[in-house]
């Protein structure tokens, strides 16, 4: 286990190069997001993904999110994208909005029991983005032990899951990009799939850092539940 300052160019660049060889080795490390610090695993390795809920004390019927690199790859890995949703990716991505979109069957991974499905985000924090630009998609699930506060610290991260991680890359204290949302508040989680149908609805799955004004005022409140 190492825990790298990324404020620290010497570190910075040690860091991301051991994150990378533990993503590829199937191990986990800890990243930095825009909302909270998150447990990262190669999201096509289900031995990876096995690790990661074994860390946070979950089963496989709490699949993990997979986070991207860009939108581009969010047309590789959802089998459709409903209007509305390109609107809400559109005005939110990069940022903390999580969508919950039918994964394409031709993947070969296995997160869970999704039921044939995937909750995508693309965060805007710089050192997640350029772990992801570099590795491809992530689980990623927040850094903490289930029923605990979610981190927002590294430091925070390593009391809780320790040596079940391989490297900590320390971005210092995150949340404060969202001023206004409930301290150690996550992404907000909506779910596309009903949109398939023309008079399907959004459902909001998870209140968290965007406000659900802010969906209402992109999809319609008519189009929410």
């Amino acid at each position: 286990m190492a825990i790298f300052d990324t404020a620290v160019p010497a570190e910075l660049l040690t860091g991301m190069r051991l994150a990378r060889g533990a993503i590829g080795r199937g191990e986990l490390v800890v990243i930095p997001t825009d909302t909270v610090y998150g447990v990262a695993a190669d999201a096509f390795s289900p031995a990876a993904v096995a690790r990661l809920l074994n860390a946070k004390g979950r089963d496989r019927t709490a699949p993990p999110p997979v986070l991207v690199p860009g939108i581009p790859t969010l047309d590789a890995l959802a089998e459709s994208i409903p209007d509305a949703v390109r609107a809400l990716v559109a005005e939110f991505w990069p940022g903390g909005l999580t969508i919950i979109l039918r994964a394409r069957a031709t993947l070969d991974w296995d997160l869970g029991e999704t039921r044939g499905t995937v909750a995508l985000r693309m965060p805007s924090d710089t050192i997640a983005l350029e772990l992801l630009s570099e590795t491809g998609p992530l689980a990623v699930s927040s850094a903490n032990r289930t029923g605990m506060a979610a981190a927002t610290s590294a430091a925070e991260a390593e009391a809780m899951l320790g040596g079940s991680v391989a490297v900590y890359l320390d971005g210092g204290r995150v949340g404060a990009a969202y001023p206004g949302a409930e301290e150690r508040a996550g992404s907000t989680i909506v779910d596309g799939t009903g949109m398939d149908h023309p008079d399907g609805k959004l459902r909001i799955v998870r209140h968290g850092v965007i406000p659900d004004a802010q969906i209402h005022r992109i999809v319609g409140v008519d189009r929410c539940e």
